[in-house]
């Protein structure tokens, strides 16, 4: 049976090299090292990041998932399938409480749209005339809200920080920020810039690959720089 390079594995199952990389971190994916200190994975890899792919579709935490994965190695699969069921029923306890949620929030903009569909007071706004709901009929918030992490500078002026929406789940974003963190740890060189870091990675075209594409990944999200690991 002949060994996958990173890339080829990455290539073959869908994965991205970076993710290949923080799964081996995480405990979920093992790798050998060739004689030239490549990573290698044997065949059956492909079939394993199946399995993690489909645990991430249900929406399973990481850490379910790699005791899923002890559990299929064992190889008997009605010893996953009991493992997976209470797994599952969570899952849709969470899915029906976030519907239950949603449909509140379509609820109470359904509300305000009629209300902005009315006619409009003589004059500017009040705050009865409907462009600023009261706190207390909003059914609250249904995205995940991050504040920035850099604290700041003594010479700041002082100025309040503005949340943003991020798109990923919880698990979702410890993995996206396990990525990074496993990127950031090939990184050749450091240097403090105004307002930031600077690094320097080795000019491979493996890194460079990875490097745009978990930029383009956090451009897919909406989540800032200031949000990143290394912030």
């Amino acid at each position: 049976m002949s060994a996958l390079r990173i890339s080829q594995l990455a290539d073959l199952s869908g994965v991205p090299a970076s993710t290949l990389r923080f799964y081996e971190t995480a405990g979920l994916l093992s790798a050998e090292r060739a004689a030239s200190g490549y990573r290698q994975y044997g065949r059956e890899a492909v079939d394993r990041l199946a399995f993690i792919s489909s645990g991430k579709l249900l929406g399973l935490a990481l850490e379910d998932i790699r005791d899923l994965l002890d559990v299929r190695d064992a190889g008997v699969c009605a010893a996953v399938r009991e493992r997976m069921l209470p797994l599952i029923a969570d899952r849709i306890a969470d899915a029906d409480r976030r519907a239950t949620r949603l449909a509140a929030f379509s609820a109470h903009l359904a509300e305000v749209h009629r209300e902005l569909a009315g006619p409009a007071p003589a004059g500017g706004c009040g705050p009865d005339c409907g462009c600023t709901p009261p706190p207390d009929r909003a059914p609250g918030p249904v995205l995940v809200e991050l504040s920035p992490t850099r604290p700041p500078d003594a010479t700041d002026e002082p100025r309040p920080a503005v949340p943003v929406a991020c798109s990923l789940d919880g698990a979702e974003l410890a993995e996206r920020t396990g990525q990074w963190r496993a990127l950031v740890a090939q990184a050749g060189g450091r240097e403090q810039i105004d307002g930031g870091l600077r690094l320097h990675f080795p000019g491979t075209p493996e890194l460079a690959g990875e490097l745009a594409s978990l930029a383009a990944a956090e451009q897919g999200c909406a989540v800032p720089s200031s949000t990143s690991p290394w912030t």
